[in-house]
């Protein structure tokens, strides 16, 4: 994506994106301008109809550091009204991430802090390298991860977000997983190849049924499944099992051949059986 000072942005061939954070001499802390490129790249992806799945990547030893201090410490000498409209850009770009129609995946390397950790609680899915660490850091330095939070809360469930927050303790990518921050962690070696096995998986599914699920996931809430839920789950299988991709998934499954949407994937990845 050309006009881009802090990011990195590439589509392969086969359809997956890579946004890049590009400042490894700050761990790619972000300020003002990330905020707005990382917002303008994914509604850019989202209107680029051969992105299947996007990659959300740091360049350098470390995913993010969160917040730049420097930036921070100017929202501490501006206004209220200054401060509400920042933080109302930060919230709508970590928005803009959650509400991506395609799959997402955080690659972690090294540290991700405070609201590094938000954007890996954005993203559909992470892996993290083994030496990753992690910290909702923002009472060390007398704030809080409000814009954060409810994306961590989704993470981890509220206890334990609380419990990192209130804390500010770094844990290791171990415990990141326990916790479901990650969900795979591998050694630092190995990262790009198990973020592919994480592509490969993806792509055997159809592109318009996990449109479909985000959409869905993205209503629903825990607790009693009302009626309203139960018709909502209703209307949307009876719709998508009419479609044009559940057809050809069907088909390709009795003839026991590829589906048309996964050119490209590994055969390691296939399976013959649902």
């Amino acid at each position: 994506m050309a006009g881009c000072d802090t990011l990195r942005v590439a589509v392969r061939p086969d359809g997956v994106a890579q946004v890049t954070m590009a400042r490894p001499e700050v761990f790619n802390a972000f300020d003002e301008a990330m905020i707005a490129e990382l917002d303008a790249a994914f509604a850019a992806l989202e209107d680029n109809a051969q992105v299947r799945i996007v990659v959300l990547a740091g360049e350098g030893r470390h995913f993010s550091a969160g917040a730049h201090l420097q930036w921070m410490r100017r929202a501490a000498a501006a206004s209220r009204e200054a401060n509400l409209e920042d933080a109302r850009r930060f919230a709508a770009m970590l928005a803009r991430i959650e509400a991506c129609s395609r799959p997402t995946i955080a690659r972690v390397q090294g540290a991700a802090l405070g609201g590094g950790v938000g954007l890996v609680c954005a993203c559909d899915t992470a892996v993290a390298a083994a030496d990753a660490s992690f910290a909702v850091s923002e009472a060390r330095f007398g704030i809080l991860p409000s814009v954060i939070a409810p994306y961590l809360v989704n993470a981890v469930g509220k206890r334990q977000a609380q419990r990192l927050a209130l804390s500010a303790e770094r844990i290791g990518a171990a415990e990141a997983c326990t916790v479901g921050l990650v969900h795979r962690v591998v050694p630092a070696g190995e990262l790009d190849r198990a973020l592919e096995a994480v592509i490969d998986q993806l792509r055997m599914g159809g592109p318009v049924a996990q449109r479909e699920i985000k959409q869905l996931f993205g209503r629903l809430e825990v607790g009693t499944i009302t009626p309203e839920v139960r018709e909502l789950t209703a209307q949307t299988i009876a719709r998508v099992r009419g479609g044009d991709e559940a057809r050809e998934g069907f088909a390709a499954f009795l003839d026991k051949r590829d589906a048309a949407w996964t050119s490209g994937t590994s055969k390691t990845s296939k399976t013959s059986e649902p």
